[in-house]
């Protein structure tokens, strides 16, 4: 039997409501580092319709492109073979290794015609810093082949013939269709996956699926600069292991809201690239980047 006298139930729950709110007052205060703006959390609700899902969304994604105004492809590139190649090369490591790779592979291998009649070995020992150099090597080595002999050494700017070439799947062919052709694309990566299921805007596993899912959200004109922004994001911010909650802009649009750190203190601490101080990925940034170009190879 409980021993409260009337009234300090009451009491209680009052106090702890008033702590909660101060608590979630506190998580969403201004944060002067990135520029967010304050506001609570978005509150957890039993059910969302599509529609809302959908305006949600849309909104995310307005938020995004107010905080990453200049985001863009974090692959250096000069022409399309140059951004299929880096592409194919950001398999299972960073785009900084590939950035830091890549000027030695193009001053070797300028064209798809001198990179078809490369020296196994020879790439392989320049590729070697981006892992998988073996496989890596006979897939570029693949693709060039087909783009000397069935392209005219030129890369092709349409979904079904990029696919077609050894070690191009869809996200590749979506990346440099998006940034080199202008062709509207969604890259599902894994950040782009693990951020829309995050948000609850799909929970398919599959990227193909993802990107059908996605791609009933938003027009087609917002496709590739939302795939930026969305990765932008998770490399920054909404990181997988402790997202900096704290330190987020859409927090109060975001069903996942608490998975990480919720303090701003803390959560800024968290922060990576240009929204930390750090550099970013690119030795050769667009002129609108706000951070620091990465250092060349050797040179961290």
């Amino acid at each position: 039997m409980s021993s409260s006298t009337p009234g300090t139930t009451g009491k209680k729950t009052k106090a702890a409501t008033e702590a909660k709110a101060a608590t979630t007052a506190k998580a969403a205060a201004p944060r002067k580092a990135t520029g967010t703006k304050a506001a609570a959390p978005r509150k957890a609700q039993k059910a969302e319709s599509h529609l809302a899902m959908v305006r949600r969304a849309r909104r995310i994604n307005r938020e995004l492109a107010e905080v990453y105004p200049y985001a863009h492809p974090e692959l250096d590139f000069r022409n399309p073979f140059e951004l299929l190649v880096a592409t194919v090369l950001s398999a299972q490591t960073t785009d900084l290794r590939v950035n830091q790779t890549t000027p030695a592979l193009f001053a070797a291998y300028p064209t798809p015609e001198d990179m078809a009649a490369a020296a196994p070995e020879e790439m392989e020992e320049i590729i070697r810093p981006t892992g998988f150099f073996r496989a890596k090597t006979k897939s570029l080595m693949g693709l060039s082949a087909a783009l000397r002999d069935e392209f005219g050494g030129e890369v092709p700017g349409r979904l079904d013939d990029l696919v077609k070439l050894p070690g191009v799947g869809r996200k590749t062919a979506n990346v440099v269709l998006g940034n080199a052709f202008g062709v509207p694309g969604i890259t599902v990566d894994t950040h782009f996956g693990r951020l829309v299921r995050r948000w609850k805007w799909t929970d398919e596993e599959d990227p193909v699926k993802v990107e059908a899912v996605v791609a009933g959200i938003f027009p087609k004109s917002e496709w590739t600069m939302l795939s930026h922004r969305v990765v932008f994001h998770g490399r920054r911010i909404c990181h997988a292991r402790k997202p900096a909650c704290g330190a987020c802009a859409i927090a109060p649009l975001c069903p996942s809201y608490g998975e990480g750190e919720t303090d701003p203190e803390k959560a800024r601490k968290l922060l990576k690239y240009e929204m930390g101080g750090y550099p970013g990925q690119r030795l050769s940034p667009p002129a609108d980047y706000p951070g620091k170009p990465a250092p060349a190879l050797g040179a961290e």
